[in-house]
């Protein structure tokens, strides 16, 4: 079992920047891919980015140019870096690991980013 903590999420004005980092209990470098997503109430879970073992990404096109998504696996920690932000990225942001196997897969509790003036 892997324990997932995000962090970095707050109050930022339109267009600014923020780092959330996602810390895991034990090592990230066996999960196949690390995946940020994002919730906004009454609405579904979205995926916002992705990052596999072998560093291949890929973003949601609401996104892309303006998040990059990272992962240290010595650090055992994924980030997710945004720039320019938007109000409609206001959202609660999951950290999610996926190993090859469909029993793993694990969720952080979330971390709160707000962009409003």
């Amino acid at each position: 079992q892997v324990q997932l903590v995000e962090s970095g999420g707050g109050l930022v004005q339109p267009g600014g920047s923020l780092r959330l980092s996602c810390a895991a209990s034990g090592s990230i470098s066996s999960m196949w891919v690390m995946n940020w997503y994002r919730q906004v109430p009454g609405r579904q879970r979205e995926l916002v980015a992705s990052i596999t073992k072998v560093r291949s990404t890929n973003y949601a096109d609401a996104v892309k140019g303006r998040f990059t998504i990272s992962r240290d696996n010595a650090k055992n920690t994924v980030y997710l870096q945004m720039n320019s932000l938007k109000p409609e990225d206001t959202a609660v942001y999951y950290c999610n690991a996926k190993g090859l196997a469909a029993t793993i897969d694990y969720w952080g509790q979330g971390t709160q980013v707000t962009v409003s003036s």
